[in-house]
């Protein structure tokens, strides 16, 4: 089955579906607040959380929405809106999944996708409706020139390549 940025170049439809799991660590909080100033102490403080409800500290809403822009910038989807209902805690060392369906794409290739963030025990974190414009024909080919060339600029295929580079010494 083609990968993300293989199935953007061959042209997204309605109905396509993307799927992708994430584990965010002590780390990943501690360099999203960095990034995004955001010190809330109900991220780091187990005294703060537990006085809000939560049993320890939780991660950033927006660090476990990212999932959303990790598959978009897989396939190529240029944002221009986001809707995100945050409908409970995401812990440090706690699987979550993302399920997005692209549900609506018009002829100029401005589209729509809902997408829903559980964890492990099936319970929803986030629901988002994403807006936004898919690749169209040019982008598509330049998408398909990318691949042909290893697909350089792309994080997620340097970072493959690093992994399965350290499996084979």
């Amino acid at each position: 089955m083609p990968g993300f940025r293989e199935r953007a170049a061959e042209g997204l439809q309605v109905g396509d579906t993307f799927r992708i799991s994430r584990t965010f660590t002590d780390e990943d909080v501690i360099r999203f607040a960095r990034i995004s100033r955001d010190y809330n102490p109900v991220h780091f403080d187990a005294r703060f959380a537990e006085a809000r409800n939560f049993p320890a500290p939780i991660c950033h809403g927006l660090l476990a929405a990212s999932l959303v822009t990790e598959i978009g910038g897989q396939i190529g989807w240029l944002a221009s809106a986001m809707n995100f209902r945050f409908k409970g805690p995401v812990y440090v060392g706690e699987t979550i999944t993302c399920s997005w369906v692209i549900t609506a794409i018009d002829p100029k290739g401005r589209a729509t996708a809902s997408v829903t963030i559980t964890r492990e025990d099936g319970v929803t974190v986030i629901e988002a409706e994403i807006g936004g414009v898919v690749p169209g024909p040019e982008e598509r080919k330049i998408l398909n020139r990318m691949l042909s060339e290893g697909d350089p600029t792309n994080g997620l295929t340097a970072a493959r390549r690093d992994r399965e580079a350290n499996t084979e010494t």
